[in-house]
């Protein structure tokens, strides 16, 4: 693909006026959490559904809106002190404010703006350039590219690009994608106070700006908020001719959000199931391995898989069961929580195979979430991820992944080897008498 210009600011851009977000300390990964949350992304929402359709800027009610935005940024300002994203909108509020002559007195509820007919289908631009749509541009004249997947759910188990599936702990701030087109990132939580099982909170997506195709755009989602528009309320790539090959979609409201991006042949599905986020993304292999610094691809999840001090290592308990050894903790395993005694095996058993019938690694998740959580959101957190590996994934003979032998250094993974109830219920008691502590 050919190599992307440097990031420039939104701040320098023309109008319209809803691109003045800039959003520097996130682009380097650091950003703030606060205790309690910080709800600008619904202001931003909020601001974006009130102004959007065509309107003149000009019009009365949009002063009423930047009003009612202005109050709904004093309302979260406590929690919000610490998070860029805030104060890049009060900024903004109050440069356009300014420009629009609003007085900061007057009605705040939220108008119902004059709007002009739809624009049409979700389809690119006429005038888009070839270079935004990744297998025109790139595949014209050759075979179609072959693309990847990855995915994220649960306590939280990772599958990679290479189809490799880990239970990992992998508690905090963790790089997922990080390439010359895309940055993502997870922060995981625990589950419950001083317990050990982690799931995702919070999910930062960056879009590098791209040609002529799409501005730097961010997406970020975070427990109990799942916005359908990107940072700056837009819900594309911004003002280049290729901007829609840049699209977010709400497919069901705060609980189901994909975004495609047809510059880069990705597809980005983010979910939030019970109180935590579900990723799967569809992605080419050439894009997943463009980086200028080939020793940099280590420290992303999707590509390399956790950290071996960070696993929880089912094929060490299933060895070990198999040898007669199962009280020996293995090396590389993350503690574990005790299973909540309201939550007998049986049930989680059973609760899994309503929604899972086929006995993968998916449904073996499943089993050992409720074991470590009691929370049955996880059998649905199991039960859409693999839904979204039968939409995403290219090869359909790979959908289910099954238990293997272990792997030595440097070798190839042996032969699927499924597990029977009966050893996938030994192997569950030895990981837990094992890891308790």
């Amino acid at each position: 693909l050919p190599s992307s210009p440097r990031p420039h600011s939104p701040f320098g851009s023309p109008q319209p006026a809803l691109k003045w977000f800039s959003l520097p300390l996130l682009l380097n990964g650091r950003y703030h959490h606060p205790t309690l949350p910080c709800k600008i992304l619904k202001c931003n929402s909020d601001f974006w559904s009130a102004t959007s359709g065509g309107h003149s800027e000009d019009a009365p009610e949009f002063c009423t809106a930047l009003r009612a935005y202005a109050y709904c940024t004093r309302r979260t300002a406590r929690t919000c002190r610490g998070d860029l994203a805030y104060h890049s909108a009060v900024h903004g509020i109050e440069d356009l404010m300014s420009q629009h002559n609003c007085s900061k007195d007057g009605p705040t509820s939220q108008p119902r703006l004059r709007t002009l007919p739809p624009a049409g289908d979700s389809q690119e631009r006429s005038d888009s350039p070839e270079i935004c749509h990744y297998e025109k541009s790139f595949h014209k004249h050759s075979a179609a590219p072959n693309y990847t997947h990855c995915g994220l759910f649960g306590d939280p188990h990772l599958r990679t690009f290479t189809d490799r599936f880990q239970t990992c702990k992998v508690q905090g701030a963790w790089p997922l994608i990080d390439n010359n087109y895309l940055n993502v990132q997870v922060t995981n939580t625990p589950v419950l106070p001083g317990s050990a099982a982690t799931a995702t909170s919070k999910l930062t997506i960056i879009f590098k700006n791209f040609q002529e195709c799409v501005d730097q755009k961010v997406y970020q989602a975070e427990m109990d908020e799942l916005p359908a528009a990107f940072a700056d309320g837009s819900k594309n790539g911004g003002d280049k001719h290729g901007a829609n090959s840049l699209k977010i979609t709400e497919k069901v409201s705060g609980q189901h959000v994909e975004i495609q991006a047809k510059y880069i042949g990705t597809t980005i599905v983010v979910r939030q199931v019970g109180r935590y986020l579900t990723f799967a993304i569809r992605m080419p292999e050439e894009v997943v391995n463009a980086v200028e610094d080939r020793d940099s691809q280590g420290l992303y999840l999707c590509l390399r898989g956790c950290p071996l001090n960070q696993q929880i290592d089912f094929q060490a308990i299933h060895a070990a069961a198999t040898e007669g050894h199962g009280t020996r903790r293995p090396a590389a395993a993350s503690p574990m929580p005790t299973t909540p005694e309201t939550f007998p095996y049986e049930t989680a058993v059973a609760k899994c195979k309503e929604k899972l019938p086929v006995e993968d690694l998916y449904y073996q998740a499943c089993v050992f979430d409720l074991l470590t959580t009691g929370d049955m959101n996880f059998t649905l957190a199991a039960y859409y991820a693999l839904e979204d590996v039968k939409m995403l994934h290219s090869n359909k003979d790979k959908l289910h992944l099954y238990e293997r032998t272990r792997e030595l250094p440097g070798q190839a993974a042996a032969a699927p080897l499924p597990l029977g109830p009966r050893s996938l219920l030994s192997a569950l008691l030895l990981l837990l008498l094992a890891l308790l502590p």
